[in-house]
């Protein structure tokens, strides 16, 4: 029998050690916070209220949040504001692109709010950053977390035009799951995505991530693992989700390292280029050594 990851009661008890995060502090994450609020730029890092804000500010890194804080969607587990959403800012990738370059940065992470109001999802905001970073940091690399643009491929056309280092889209969860995690979204329609997004651009790696710890068992987790490796997945993150207020999902269980270890594994053996697990891992978490070592190593799919 396959031993379960998650138990059945929404009862985790005390966060365990290997949870801790470095407190947002130092220099370096004050001189961020400074510029993105001098820049009017959202950060995924605080929007979103990820732990590891303290370790990647402090290493002046940073996820980049376009479209706006606000999202059309009402997902269970995430902290983003939700509600009308602002208008389109077309001068923000101008100033993405100069954060970029006030930081220093050599690999960028740009992701958004799910903008269901847009014909095109907001992919051409994506684009436009994409180019204004390449124009401004020449030979800076450039990831994309996309929503899944309610399946429009049209979408998907404008953002792999514009020839990002890495697409990635989360799946987030278990197939199972999907009714109370991810409201509004279809696992298959992102496994979609995610295959025609390598179909499109084969050189350019392709990457999605899920959250442990809702409720999913090892055989769902091993079995999305397949599903996206069949779909030309080529690096996976996985990592512990961690409820942002007593308003959203509970954590059924925390993951322990040892878990994440063997999920890792498995994920190697199937033949993705890297899997990036563990308990603070989330999808732009080490990104930079993620593609890297997608780079260095191909998947066989």
């Amino acid at each position: 029998m396959v031993p379960v990851l998650v138990s059945i009661e929404p009862t985790p008890g005390k966060r365990p050690e290997w949870l801790r995060a470095p407190a947002p502090v130092g220099g370096n994450y004050k001189a961020l916070k400074g510029l993105v609020e001098r820049l009017q730029l959202h950060t995924v890092c605080e929007s979103a209220a990820c732990p590891n804000v303290g370790e990647c500010w402090n290493h002046g890194t940073a996820t980049f949040m376009i479209l706006g804080n606000v999202c059309t969607r009402r997902c269970g587990f995430c902290a983003v504001q939700k509600g009308a959403p602002l208008e389109a800012d077309f001068d923000e990738p101008r100033r993405v692109a100069e954060a970029v370059a006030a930081l220093g940065l050599r690999y960028a992470v740009i992701t958004s709010v799910n903008r269901d109001d847009r014909k095109d999802g907001g992919a051409l905001l994506f684009a436009m950053t994409i180019r204004a970073i390449r124009q401004e940091v020449p030979g800076c690399k450039v990831e994309v977390l996309i929503p899944d643009f309610q399946g429009s491929l049209e979408a998907v056309d404008i953002v792999m035009d514009a020839a990002p280092d890495v697409l990635n889209h989360n799946t987030e969860t278990v197939p199972r799951l999907y009714r109370q995690v991810r409201l509004g979204a279809r696992y298959e329609r992102s496994l979609q995505v995610l295959q025609y997004a390598k179909k499109l651009r084969p050189e350019i790696p392709v990457k999605s991530g899920l959250m442990l710890g809702l409720g999913e068992t090892k055989d769902e987790v091993l079995a999305v693992l397949r599903d996206l490796h069949a779909h030309s997945v080529d690096i996976v993150t996985l990592g512990q989700y961690l409820r942002p207020s007593p308003k959203h999902l509970p954590i059924i269980r925390y993951v322990p390292p040892e878990d994440f270890a063997e999920l890792r594994q498995a994920g190697m053996s199937m033949g993705f280029s890297h899997v990036e697990a563990g308990p603070l891992v989330r999808s732009s978490y080490h990104a930079d050594e993620s593609h890297a070592a997608a780079s260095l190593a191909p998947a066989t799919c």
